[in-house]
C-alpha cells in the first residue's frame, strides 16, 4: 500500500495526522483497522453466498467481470473460439513490431560513431580561434 511512498513523505503525512487527530490518533487508527476487518467479513460472506447460490467455488479474485466470465460461464472451447480472431491479428501485429525492431537495431548498428573504420576519411579540425571567443567577421 505505501511501496511509493519514500521516506519524507511517510513522515509528512504522520505528521499531519498527528496533527489532525492529536490524542485521538490511536482511536482513530484502531476504528479503521475495525472498518477493514469489517469489510474483509463483509466481503468474505458475500463470496460464501454467492458461491453457495451459484453452486460454485469463488473467490475475491473472481468478482471481476471478465474474470467471472472467464471462469464460470464459458468453456474453455466458447474461449478458445472468441480468442481465435484476435489471435491472428495480435501474431502478424508481434511480427511486424519484431521485425521493425530488427530493423532499427540493424540501422542503429550502421551509424554507430563508436565503431570507427579505418577507411572512414577524416573531418579536418576547426580553426583555433585564440584570445576572443567571438570571430569579427567584418
Amino acid at each position: 500500500m505505501f511501496e511509493n511512498l519514500n521516506g519524507w513523505e511517510f513522515f509528512a503525512l504522520l505528521l499531519i495526522a498527528l496533527l489532525i487527530f492529536g490524542e485521538k490518533l490511536p482511536n482513530a487508527i484502531a476504528d479503521g483497522m475495525r472498518m477493514l476487518r469489517n469489510l474483509r467479513n463483509m466481503a468474505r460472506n458475500a463470496t460464501g453466498d454467492l458461491s453457495r447460490e451459484l453452486g460454485t467455488d469463488i473467490s475475491l479474485e473472481d468478482l471481476n467481470p471478465k474474470t467471472f466470465m472467464r471462469k464460470h460461464l464459458l468453456s474453455e472451447e466458447e474461449e478458445a473460439a472468441l480468442r481465435k480472431p484476435l489471435q491472428g491479428m495480435f501474431d502478424d501485429v508481434r511480427n511486424d513490431v519484431r521485425s521493425i525492431a530488427d530493423d532499427v537495431k540493424s540501422t542503429a548498428g550502421e551509424f554507430d560513431p563508436r565503431k570507427v573504420s579505418s577507411t572512414a576519411p577524416t573531418t579536418p579540425e576547426p580553426p583555433a580561434v585564440s584570445g576572443s571567443r567571438f570571430v569579427d567577421a567584418t
